[in-house]
């Protein structure tokens, strides 16, 4: 049985240049929509709620991931079969999948989330690079963490590099958008979180805080900008600096690594004994 032609042909459809736009961060803005590109990120759009709109898939891409295509089907997306160049055009890779969804923007009001009690929190300050973005993002999901808060001065949530590089993440938790970082830490606190600013020249060590039980309650993790951390004043509104200890000979660590060692540093205090998760709890 031969495959079904391509339903859009030409890269100048209404359709293509809409979802080309959203390569933008105007574009996405004015419209709230963004894409998800890849089989992993396309399947979690299509699981979370109504959020994906449209899914444009190259032949071979619907024939190979059939059941990302129900799926998308399913949740009421609305498939194209495409020319491989129309998805090309719509991508912002150098090597596309082919598949590409347009999603309804999923962030959480900031309030949402206090109201939520959150245990363990990451807070992106000044975090300009998407790529480590959406890892961080990555990295607080897979520790259990229950949102994450980017601030007015980090980078845009819905850059096409930084939901590539949540790998599906950005559906898993809930995420607030252009918070002020005091009255991030201001709320957090308010909420009953103790804040913690992840910074190399810290005065509290990472290690000495597990060793004297002190990260067993909710906790957010400030983090910093990839190349000069976090400004004194940000700073200077935790309840704490501490900084991870570098036991060898490398100057520092990455922001993602920072990262993913102070969340889970966390995640492993909450559910010790007497801390604030039960060590059963999934």
């Amino acid at each position: 049985m031969r495959p079904p032609a391509p339903e859009l042909i030409s890269p100048r459809s209404q359709r293509v240049l809409a979802a080309r736009r959203l390569a933008k961060r105007n574009f996405r803005g004015k419209e709230r929509l963004f894409l998800a590109e890849g089989p992993q990120a396309v399947r979690e759009a299509a699981a979370y709620g109504d959020t994906l709109v449209e899914l444009f898939a190259t032949v071979e891409a619907a024939e190979r991931y059939a059941d990302i295509v129900g799926e998308a089907r399913t949740a009421g997306a609305r498939v194209h079969l495409a020319d491989e160049q129309v998805v090309a055009d719509i991508s912002t890779t150098v090597t596309p999948q082919g598949l590409v969804g347009v999603c309804r923007f999923v962030d959480t009001p900031f309030e949402d989330i206090l109201a939520a009690r959150p245990k363990l929190v990451a807070v992106l300050a000044h975090v300009r690079d998407p790529g480590n973005a959406g890892t961080v993002l990555r990295c607080a999901d897979a520790a259990g963490a229950e949102a994450v808060v980017l601030t007015d001065a980090s980078v845009d949530l819905y850059n096409p590099k930084a939901v590539r590089a949540s790998v599906g993440s950005l559906f898993h938790l809930p995420v607030a958008v252009g918070v002020p970082v005091e009255r991030a830490v201001a709320g957090l606190r308010d909420a009953g979180v103790r804040v913690l600013a992840a910074d190399g020249a810290g005065d509290h060590d990472l290690d000495a805080e597990l060793d004297e039980d002190a990260m067993g309650g909710p906790t957010a993790w400030v983090f910093g900008n990839e190349a000069w951390g976090l400004p004194e004043e940000t700073r200077a509104l935790a309840d704490a600096v501490v900084r991870v200890p570098i036991h060898g000979k490398a100057e520092s660590l990455n922001l993602a690594t920072a990262a993913a060692v102070c969340l889970y540093a966390s995640a492993r205090a909450q559910r010790a004994s007497g801390g604030c998760r039960s060590v059963t709890e999934s």
